[in-house]
């Protein structure tokens, strides 16, 4: 099969119906989904089940693993179904909706055990309510990354489709960082499922009254207020760190809470977007797309194997990130004081949603009107790499605040790199059309998930056992030995570092430029017409 499109029949396709800038939004809005569905748990498992409930970490490493394996063969399976789905509703939106309204209803699913379980019950537990949990976010996302490569033909517009996407995803990513501060609020010490309303009310009135104090400072330009106001994100304080906070029961109110927003935001994307090549072509089209297409077919695309390359490298290098940064905030800049370091976390959140904001807006605004989609993401790595190896300044008991700024940097740049990766992948997508005269968006989604998540479980497999490499041991709080809060703090560097060097070797290599998606846009029009 050649991989070189033939010559274009005319110099310039008709013009499209531009993107909404509701649309956008919207679309942006499944990112918190995304978040919630894929990403949370890793991170947030750790501070129920290992900080607080003692779980061995290898332990952890293992079920995370094992959930992640088990979604390795959801993935593919949804792209296959919403690539062969005909329906009045399209062929993408309804596993969006069903997948988001059950992995609402699931998600408190995972955190409903109870104090005093066995470590194999606390594990097998893992396992279970991980497996029945990501089958449902599988349903939602594999379609909704799909649906992202069907919403313009235009190069330059799905740039900017994406940079919306990027952006609203770092305000879904506070539910991220918040997430341990919630759990482990004085709000819920010595707390039981009567006290909920009332424990709940307290949380939301802090929260509204500190947001009000938030909007005071920046509206002064009070630049010390606001970082003082980052100590105690939404209001929550951290006390000494000794008191009898029931982090189980504030794990699944917060996870009840956030699979409610999950299932509104199903319907917002169900209701609010369009599937714009399947009644032009998918609809009409009789060639259904084979479930070895998700693997095999997909991987013989060179642009997609590069592209795929790009993003494992750097998910890789950056895989260990979360966990790493959570505990070097909570043992090593704050001591072992784990209220106070999740409270510290979640004020990152804030920088990261702050910063990371404005890392589509800088790269896909500005960055990208200079140089095409492969330049801006060699600028983004290099900025990446200096970032990175700034932390190990920035995570400092003397400054804690400087850590808000890690983060924010991390977010800046890691926001830009994802807007880039979804950006090229629809040009993938329009490469394998003109080659295979289908639209595969689902194999190749599904695909790349698999791929991708092969590497996360790799990486999740491993932090475990480098944490216990490190010599770190739970039960020690704040005495922790010097050499296993070094390598922390070195891996949290270097690792990264490592990822980023040979994701930007692996991306000088891909074949799409500017001039090329033209002649591929021209061709594919001049053949099925415009979309």
């Amino acid at each position: 099969m050649s991989e070189t499109p033939s010559s274009p029949k005319s110099s310039k396709p008709e013009n499209s119906a531009p993107v909404s800038m509701g649309a956008k939004i919207i679309y942006g809005l499944g990112s918190g989904n995304d978040m919630w569905g894929n990403w949370l748990y890793p991170t947030f498992a750790w501070t129920v089940f290992n900080m607080y409930l003692g779980l061995p970490g290898k332990m952890i490493s293992l079920a995370l693993t094992m959930r992640l394996v088990w979604d390795i063969f959801t993935d593919p399976f949804f792209g296959w179904w919403s690539d062969n789905t005909r329906t009045r509703f399209g062929r993408r939106r309804p596993f969006i909706l069903a997948g988001s309204v059950l992995a609402g209803i699931t998600f408190p699913l995972l955190f409903l055990v109870g104090d005093g379980w066995t470590d194999n019950a606390y594990f097998l537990w893992m396992i279970f309510s991980s497996i029945i949990f990501m089958t449902m976010v599988s349903c939602f996302n594999v379609p909704y990354q799909s649906l992202g490569a069907e919403l313009s033909p235009d190069y330059k517009e799905r740039t900017a489709i994406y940079a919306f996407k990027g952006s609203i995803q770092k305000i879904m990513e506070i539910g991220m960082f918040v997430a341990p501060a919630f759990a482990t609020a004085l709000a819920w010490e010595n707390a039981t499922l009567a006290d909920v309303p009332e424990r709940l009310g307290g949380i939301i009135s802090g929260g509204f009254h500190w947001l009000g104090q938030l909007g005071g400072a920046i509206a002064s330009l009070d630049m010390m207020g606001i970082l003082e106001l980052t100590k105690t994100p939404m209001g929550m304080s951290s006390g000494t760190g000794e008191e009898n906070v029931n982090v189980v029961l504030g794990a699944q109110v917060y996870a009840s809470i956030l699979g409610g927003v999950m299932i509104l935001i199903g319907f917002a994307l169900f209701f609010g977007l369009k599937e714009r090549y399947y009644k032009n072509f998918v609809q009409t089209s009789h060639q259904k797309v084979r479930i070895t297409e998700t693997i095999w077919e997909a991987l013989k695309c060179k642009p997609f194997r590069v592209q795929l390359s790009m993003g494992l490298a750097y998910s890789l290098g950056l895989s260990m990130v979360g966990t790493l940064g959570l505990y070097a905030t909570v043992y090593y800049v704050s001591g072992g004081n784990r209220t106070e370091g999740n409270l510290w976390n979640a004020g990152m959140g804030f920088f990261n949603m702050i910063f990371g904001f404005l890392g589509p807006i800088v790269f896909g605004g500005f960055v990208s009107r200079w140089l095409d989609k492969r330049g801006t993401i060699l600028a983004i790595q290099s900025c990446a790499m200096v970032v990175f190896a700034a932390t190990w300044w920035l995570y400092t008991p003397e400054v804690k605040w400087l850590q808000l700024f890690a983060s924010g940097l991390i977010a800046f740049t890691q926001a830009g790199f994802w807007m880039m990766y979804g950006s090229i992948g629809a040009d993938v997508i329009d490469f394998d059309e003109l080659q295979s005269g289908k639209r595969r968006e689902g194999a190749f989604t599904a695909c790349g998930t698999y791929v991708m998540k092969v590497g996360m479980v790799l990486g999740t497999f491993i932090t475990g056992f480098v944490l216990d490499w490190t010599g770190f041991d739970a039960d020690l709080v704040g005495d922790q030995d010097p050499s296993a809060i070094f390598w922390i703090r070195f891996l949290l560097a270097a690792v990264p570092i490592a990822g980023i060097i040979l994701s930007f070797v692996m991306i000088l290599s891909f074949p799409l430029s500017r001039q090329k998606m033209q002649e591929i846009r021209n061709e594919l029009e001049a053949r099925r017409g415009t979309v």
